[in-house]
């Protein structure tokens, strides 16, 4: 069963009970049945709010920071009528529709793509760095209103929401300390009834007769607890204190909006601002970004820096180490060739295919709407390798024909014809084998389909480079060659 991907919701209200969210939840389910057919959906997934370990937090990206975000996971099944797209596409339409107060965002569903994230949901995050939130928090949600405007941006959303309403306990340490109370006895008491005594006191209890440890909590009912009458009536208690207080008694509690997340780099707060890429390459959309970017780099506060990361840094990283690595290993196989030939023309003649396979990668990924990728890349080199290797067959045998007192333009028509075969066969074994892979089929497939597909563009190009292009520059670089004494002999010998 393969995921279609991992859809979040955001509702408007931070703050809002879980019961709630699940029951919108709920209506969210009720539509991705509806819009994706029985015979295709697997299995439907509901994370509401928060995780009650960390340990979970730590090893998920699915970006819900409070009881009114919840985490969709889809399961589709292997045998499906329409591809995965199709459906995320159409899920983000409708449930746009459906659901107008609530934001909606998907997040990668494959392993790589998760990894290459970093962890954070989507492959663009922009950071702003700096003391002063309140205005980075404007500066984020303008630069969220014009990335919404990208061609193929999807999903723009700052992950932190400034607007959760909160609960704020003053207490008044004197009316405390009066009737022999601490701040600390406060604090307690509203753990024990609100969050149970695990928080203040843990207690354990093994099974005597499996051995087995478990948590011993206890707590005042949620339902209990309903009104702000109820809160101020938790009872506030202390080993040191013979009469108990009621909450009421001892605090003020007043209604404030606070942060519903703060996340912080190097002990400095920072905003995320996420974006996703459907419908278009994301060097494209980056491209795109960073304009936009260039326009706010002014407008930063004080003491903030603005940093991209993600998906997007790992790219240009690689992009650029992998460009630089076809160059160095043209260069390194053309002075190999140059030690193994004992020449500089010669090896020039054979990377001659190198251009034809170049061209042949990008007319292929042309032709497939494949983008440029780390994958691509990849089969990029290891078409530079094949083709070389066909290349050095062919001219190496047209010098052997050469020293042997044939012409130059007698010496390329005869390799080409001779070497035909084993090229062919070289280039078909390659091409045959990268089929599979380049249709992209079973899990994760997609991801390395791009590799066939450069390697299969390529091969076929350069082949043709090598049995009609190169023989033809073999014949133009050694034309001032002239037949050996052993070709005269032979002519004179047949007169």
């Amino acid at each position: 069963m393969r995921r279609a991907g991992d859809g979040a919701i955001r509702c408007a209200r931070a703050g809002q009970r879980v019961e709630e969210t699940a029951r919108e939840a709920d209506g969210v389910d009720n539509l991705i049945r509806r819009v994706i057919p029985p015979d295709d959906l697997g299995a439907i997934l509901d994370n509401v709010g928060l995780f009650n370990s960390s340990i979970n937090t730590s090893y998920s990206n699915s970006g819900v920071i409070g009881e009114s975000d919840a985490e969709i996971l889809i399961g589709l099944k292997p045998q499906r009528k329409m591809p995965t797209p199709f459906y995320v596409d159409e899920l983000r339409r409708q449930l746009a529709e459906t659901f107008p107060g609530t934001q909606f965002f998907f997040q990668p569903a494959d392993m790589v793509s998760q990894i290459l994230n970093f962890g954070v949901p989507s492959p663009v995050d922009i950071q702003l760095i700096g003391p002063n939130v309140d205005k980075n928090f404007a500066l984020a949600q303008s630069i969220a209103n014009r990335i919404q405007h990208v061609p193929g941006a999807v999903d723009v959303h700052v992950q932190q929401l400034r607007s959760a309403p909160t609960l704020f306990l003053n207490v008044d340490r004197t009316q405390a300390q009066s009737v022999g109370l601490t701040q600390q006895d406060v604090g307690n008491s509203v753990l024990l009834s609100l969050s149970s005594s695990f928080q203040i006191n843990p207690s354990f209890w093994v099974n005597p007769a499996s051995g087995i440890e478990y948590n011993v909590a206890v707590q005042v009912p949620q339902y209990k607890i309903d009104s702000m009458q109820s809160l101020t009536n938790i009872p506030v208690a202390s080993a040191s204190s013979s009469t108990p207080q009621i909450l009421g008694n001892l605090a003020r509690v007043n209604v404030n909006v606070e942060p519903a997340l703060v996340s912080r780099y190097d002990t400095q707060q920072l905003l995320d601002v996420y974006a996703s890429v459907e419908g278009r390459d994301l060097g494209g959309v980056d491209r795109d970004i960073q304009a936009i970017l260039q326009d706010f780099q002014g407008k930063l506060p004080r003491g903030t820096r603005m940093v991209r990361r993600g998906q997007v840094a790992t790219m240009t990283s690689s992009f650029a180490g992998l460009t630089a690595g076809v160059g160095v290993a043209i260069v390194l196989v053309y002075l190999l060739i140059v030690v193994n030939f004992q020449s500089w023309l010669d090896p020039f003649i054979i990377i001659t295919a190198l251009p034809g396979a170049l061209a042949g990668i990008i007319w292929i990924l042309l032709l497939t709407h494949t983008t440029l990728s780390v994958p691509s890349l990849t089969g990029t080199i290891m078409c530079m390798g094949v083709a070389t290797a066909n290349s050095i067959l062919l001219v190496s045998f047209a010098r052997e024909r050469l020293e042997e007192g044939l012409s130059s333009a007698q010496a390329a028509v005869q390799a080409g014809f001779v070497r035909i075969r084993p090229v062919l066969m070289t280039a078909l074994a390659m091409i045959i084998g990268m089929v599979p892979l380049s249709l992209g089929l079973g899990e994760g497939g997609e991801q390395n389909a791009p590799l066939g597909r450069a390697v299969i563009g390529g091969l076929i190009i350069a082949t043709l480079a090598t049995l009609f292009f190169v023989p033809c520059v073999f014949s133009l670089v050694h034309r001032r060659h002239r037949p050996g004494k052993r070709l005269n002999a032979a002519i004179a010998g047949v007169s």
